[in-house]
């Protein structure tokens, strides 16, 4: 759509991708003017990690209140550059970083308090060790398109309240929901600089990395993942890559049907399966197969797909040409290698903009490339299984490994499943759910990604611990200090066979030697 409309090198146009309408134009970031960005963002940096926790806390509950002040127009703005439904952009977009928000604000204070380490018989001597944490510095956040909002967001405020300041740099596809952030920051008080946004493509994106920030936080495909890990890492920039999924749902014959259908049209379809934690693989165990199938696709047909701005909209528009032109080539594979189209399958020829219809595909196995590759669209391909070890080794059967989900009334199987997938998230009887829990980690194994956002992982990626060590008794020598004599190897020999066992009472015989030692050290 944008191909016939003028575009300047030096500016960016946002599209509604329900109606090809333009949005805006934003300015692009220059290298230099990124640069510059992270010059200040470290200098704001001195002064930002000294704030006290109950001023940060202060400050990102003020810009939550923008929030709930703004909600419809921020609903509208995410809805309307993204193409997801007005009701998706408050409930999946919006809510969830209202709660992450609150969650960390009350309590990153107390994740982040210096923690004791039990250092065993060594305190006997005298001795205490504890890890501080402190904030790394610059934190760059480069979020996908697909959820521009809660995504950096949530990101730019764990790395605030841990000390750090922050870059972001929006997608090209949602430059305004981006500068939106920025603009809540700058109402709730935010110091200058503390909280910036550049705005560009991919090349701001890589100039980003270029300057060299404490930290990049990436959301979105494994292969631009594998570039900025790449550039980062000719500087040790640090980076966590939340990449893509191909996700598995496990439907055992024991599951309450009604509930996996219905959760799974709305793991497959929700954002118009713009997910990474998308149902974009369903196994069904072989005996209700034709049930669980049948339950979907009457499900499926009832879905209203139309522009975003309508309430009664479940199904929004694809947010990009591109995207949707891998959705059509997946669709096509399935045909060509004998799958059967249930529904959808083409796009939505009664509505004009980039709008696919939800699909539901059978007859499917992992053999097709389409159930290898990431589709991040609105298809559901449902495959069987028999045993419980196949299903097991069909979801793992991916070079992804972001979540999956275990649908079963047998909370142990359910549970014992769940411990075989490789995924950094595994929902029993859930899916698609627990990003938007701040509580909770969000990551993945194999090629979905490196680190963790969101909980107490997340929070420690953008904290570096410092190890500090106290001597209470510093009025003698250390038995192992120079110079050394037959005592001292004697004493260093107790110690491996007394002391370094860990016992009490074994370490209690080897004291007279130790005192020895120290009497010795004394004399020099």
């Amino acid at each position: 759509m944008s191909a016939a409309l003028p575009i300047k090198s030096d500016e960016i146009i946002s599209f509604n991708p329900a109606t090809g309408a333009e949005i805006g134009r934003v300015a692009i970031t220059s290298a230099e003017d990124t640069a510059s960005a992270v010059a200040r963002s470290r200098e704001a940096f001195k002064h930002w990690k000294q704030t006290p926790f109950a001023e940060r806390k202060r400050l990102v509950m003020a810009a939550r209140e923008v929030i709930l002040a703004e909600i419809d127009e921020i609903a509208h703005l995410i809805s309307s550059e993204s193409g997801k439904p007005f009701g998706e952009a408050i409930a999946f977009e919006i809510a969830p970083v209202l709660d992450l928000m609150q969650h960390f604000a009350r309590n990153s204070e107390r994740m982040l308090r210096p923690a004791k380490i039990d250092i065993g018989l060594f305190k006997l001597l005298g001795r205490s060790s504890q890890i501080v944490y402190h904030p790394l510095g610059v934190v760059g956040i480069i979020p996908a398109w697909n959820y521009p909002f809660s995504i950096p967001l949530g990101e730019a405020v764990m790395a605030l309240m841990a000390g750090n300041t922050v870059i972001i740099k929006p997608s090209e596809l949602t430059p305004f929901t981006g500068l939106k952030i920025g603009e809540i920051f700058g109402k709730a008080g935010f110091p200058k600089d503390a909280v910036q946004v550049i705005s560009g493509d991919g090349t701001t994106g890589a100039a980003l990395v270029e300057a060299v920030p404490d930290k990049i936080m990436f959301t979105g495909s494994v292969a631009t993942g594998k570039r900025i890990a790449a550039a980062a890492a000719k500087n040790l920039t640090s980076v966590v890559l939340e990449l893509g999924g191909k996700d598995p749902m496990i439907v055992f014959e024991d599951a309450n049907l009604e509930l996996a259908a219905r959760a799974a049209v709305w793991g497959a379809f929700c954002n118009s399966g713009q997910n990474c934690a998308a149902v974009e693989r369903l196994y069904v165990q072989e005996s209700v197969a034709e049930a669980l199938a049948q339950k979907i696709i009457e499900k499926t047909l009832e879905l209203k797909q139309d522009t975003g701005d309508k309430e009664t909209t479940s199904i929004g528009a694809m947010s990009s040409e591109r995207q949707l032109r891998i959705v059509e080539d997946h669709v096509d594979d399935f045909r060509s290698a004998g799958a059967k189209i249930e529904t959808g399958g083409r796009r939505n020829p009664d509505l004009e903009g980039l709008f696919y219809e939800p699909t539901v595909i059978t007859n499917v196995h992992n053999d097709m490339r389409a159930m290898r590759e990431e589709t991040f669209g609105p298809t559901l391909p449902i495959a069987t299984f028999t045993t419980e070890d196949e299903a097991v080794r069909l979801a793992n059967d991916t070079e992804f490994g972001l979540t999956a989900s275990v649908w079963t009334r047998d909370h142990a199987k359910g549970r014992r499943v769940a411990e075989r997938i490789e995924a950094g998230t595994v929902c029993i009887n859930e899916h698609l759910y627990t990003h938007g829990i701040g509580q909770t980690p969000w990551g993945g194994f194999k090629n979905s990604g490196r680190g963790r956002t969101h909980g107490r992982e997340g929070l420690m990626e953008l904290v570096q611990g410092q190890h500090i060590h106290t001597n209470h008794v510093a009025i003698l020598p250390d038995a192992w200090w120079l110079p050394y004599s037959p005592t001292a190897v004697e004493t260093f020999r107790g110690f491996a066979n007394k002391f370094a066992s860990g016992s009490m009472i074994k370490t209690s015989l080897m004291l007279p030697l130790l005192f020895k030692r120290i009497r010795e050290l004394l004399k020099k």
